[in-house]
């Protein structure tokens, strides 16, 4: 489980980088949707979407689309992705607006991301039991009058009325919230006295007309004073990384046997699997100078120099979710020159191995695509991809 919390002034819930993302498209099943009884998803921006009411607020929105791009960025198929609108019976009751990511696997769609606005609730609820006051001070450009709520206590009743409990019933008491004194203040229009339980206190307590006068007052105010709202993202780690393997898993068409586990370069533990075409000794130099590279530029790398055909060296290593090869051949150790495998379409380039090294960094961690990164090296054709058909046959 992985939580953010995100603190908003309640009369003011934009965001300041929503502009960067309110071209996003996603996938939204509302609340209004699921009532007709369909779960057809509707394709909308998610600035049209706050625009129109149907995500609540900016800063609720905003992160519903970082949600997006971080799970499609770690491997979600964003076709397999979903956001889906809380029902009214599966709100909470403070919540303002709460929208689940939902992911498609062989279990049906899961909720793998929670992200709700739960209005003041969370620092209402720490305030009270805490007793310490959780608010922002606000100076207010100029004066505001201020209609609220407010509780006056007969302090000199509560004494002989509640004894040992007049602090605890008097501390409850001022630090009801606004619509807690509106229930209050109803209870003794209505009957005259009112009835609540005080934590630290087994018997239940009662209140009259004599004892408290609750009622509106206007006041000027100079200072602004609120507690902020919260915005939750809350991620299921587990579920997001099962859903990953699901969405990364396919085997090739040519070969049911030929499994490829297509995670991002960026998440992918190893990046680089090295290949030299033989044991022979005269490769050593040049597969140590490759690999020392790799570790100079932090990328992690392994090396697989078994007795096994490339071929099949490769076909396991596309199963674990290796990104990329690099193959050493004897070649190598006249011009420093190597190729470099992709693993998805098994395209494969040449060059140095600087250059081919810098095109691994630049696919990885400068979100370049195969064809932009490569663009200066030569293509390579090779009966690699051959050879492994013809061993899948025998």
């Amino acid at each position: 489980m992985a939580e953010i919390e995100h603190y908003v002034d309640p009369e003011d819930k934009s965001h300041a980088k929503f502009k960067q993302v309110e071209n996003i498209e996603l996938n939204f099943l509302p609340r209004a949707v699921q009532e007709s009884g369909k779960t057809d998803c509707i394709k909308e921006t998610i600035g049209n979407a706050v625009k129109t009411g149907m995500v609540d607020n900016e800063t609720l929105g905003y992160f519903i689309a970082r949600i997006f791009l971080f799970l499609t960025k770690i491997g979600v198929d964003s076709k397999r992705l979903r956001f889906r609108q809380h029902m009214g019976n599966e709100m909470a009751h403070y919540a303002q607006d709460c929208w689940d990511a939902e992911l498609e696997s062989s279990y049906g769609w899961i909720e793998c991301v929670g992200c709700a606005d739960r209005s003041a609730y969370d620092l209402s609820v720490h305030s009270a039991r805490t007793k310490e006051k959780l608010c922002v001070r606000q100076a207010l450009p100029e004066p505001k009058i201020v209609e609220r709520l407010e509780i006056d206590l007969e302090k000199k009743k509560f004494g002989p009325k509640f004894r040992k409990n007049a602090s605890l019933v008097e501390s409850w008491l001022v630090s009801r919230t606004e619509c807690e004194l509106e229930n209050l203040q109803k209870q003794l229009n209505e009957t005259g006295k009112a009835a609540f339980k005080v934590e630290g206190i087994d018997e239940e307590i009662e209140i009259d007309t004599s004892l408290v006068k609750i009622e509106r007052r206007t006041r000027t105010e100079h200072i602004r004073e609120y507690i902020p709202n919260v915005i939750e993202p809350s991620f299921g780690i587990g579920r997001v990384i099962y859903s990953i393997f699901e969405h990364s898993f396919w085997t090739r068409p040519e070969d049911s046997s030929r499994v490829v586990l297509s995670l991002p370069p960026l998440v992918a533990p190893t990046k680089v699997l090295l290949v030299p075409l033989s044991n022979n000794e005269v490769l050593k130099p040049i597969l140590e100078k490759v690999s020392q590279a790799l570790r100079q530029q932090k990328i992690p790398f392994k090396v697989d120099d078994s007795s096994a055909s490339i071929g099949k060296r490769y076909a396991r290593n596309d199963e674990l979710g290796t990104p990329f090869g690099i193959t050493i051949d004897f070649e190598s150790t006249d011009d420093d020159s190597v190729t470099l495998r992709e693993r998805d379409s098994t395209k494969q380039v040449r060059g140095s191995f600087q250059e081919i090294i810098e095109a691994i960094k630049k696919i990885t961690y400068d979100d370049l695509s195969w064809e932009k990164a490569t663009t200066n090296l030569k293509p390579f054709e090779t009966k690699v991809e051959d050879e492994l058909s013809e061993l899948s046959v025998n």
